[in-house]
């Protein structure tokens, strides 16, 4: 649970605090955000959409206000492409395979990491009480749309959570990784212990990226990798 904690402030204080042309660095709670309409944003909605990627905000120096604004899709292709690499995470090596697991997720598919070499695998491990985690969904989201057509890559989510849980909570929190509930035994075989995890294993089951919490630079650099190891030759 300190991880966790730790992992949320960390994203917090990182967003909390934005630059201002000439002057000292300004707290986003020194300053009044509104949009183009005039509407004031709480300080805890403003740092959520910040979190998005998809917004920025421009600020006037003489009323110490900010203008929140939302990018358009070049705008963040481009704040994409410059975004670095987050850390990684303490539980895998990059370049190194990992063991394999045998399961079903919760519509009943099986999934065997053996099985699934010559195949991109994207792994996320979670929980359902895991802010994190849930703030993240919509991005994930978006980010299995752009690959449904293609066979060649497979989501792969692990939650800590029992069945019954998980379908509750998807009735309302809609998730379209392929969802293995009761992971916890999967989660512990790496020794994960901070969530999210994100893992990405290229062609030959190999670690092509890693990366544990919540960072504005994690979705697009899970795409990065996921083209680049889609890039890759298929072992024979």
């Amino acid at each position: 649970m300190k991880t966790i904690t730790g992992c949320i402030l960390l994203c917090l204080l990182a967003l909390n605090t934005i630059a201002q042309t000439g002057e000292r660095k300004r707290r986003l709670d020194e300053i009044e955000v509104k949009d183009s309409a005039g509407m004031v944003y709480p300080t805890v909605v403003v740092q959520k959409l910040l979190m998005t990627g998809k917004y920025t905000i421009r600020l006037n120096a003489a009323s110490q206000t900010g203008l929140l604004v939302k990018l358009t899709e070049e705008e963040i292709n481009k704040r994409n492409e410059r975004l670095p690499r987050p850390g990684e995470s303490r539980f895998f090596k990059t370049g190194e395979k990992i063991s394999s697991f045998t399961e079903r997720d919760i519509r009943g598919n099986k999934y065997n990491l053996k099985e699934l070499l010559g195949k991109v695998v994207v792994l996320n491990f979670w929980f359902i009480n895991c802010p994190p985690c849930r703030m993240e969904m919509p991005d994930l989201n978006e980010l299995v749309e752009n690959y449904k057509d293609n066979k060649e890559v497979v989501f792969i989510a692990v939650a800590l959570d029992e069945k019954y849980a998980i379908q509750d909570f998807l009735k309302t929190n809609p998730f379209q990784y392929n969802i293995i509930d009761n992971g916890r035994y999967i989660a512990s075989k790496y020794g994960i212990t901070s969530y999210p995890t994100h893992v990405i294993l290229d062609r030959q089951g190999k670690v092509n990226f890693h990366t544990s919490g919540l960072a504005t630079s994690t979705v697009p650099w899970i795409k990065k990798s996921i083209e680049a190891a889609l890039k890759e030759t298929v072992p024979q």
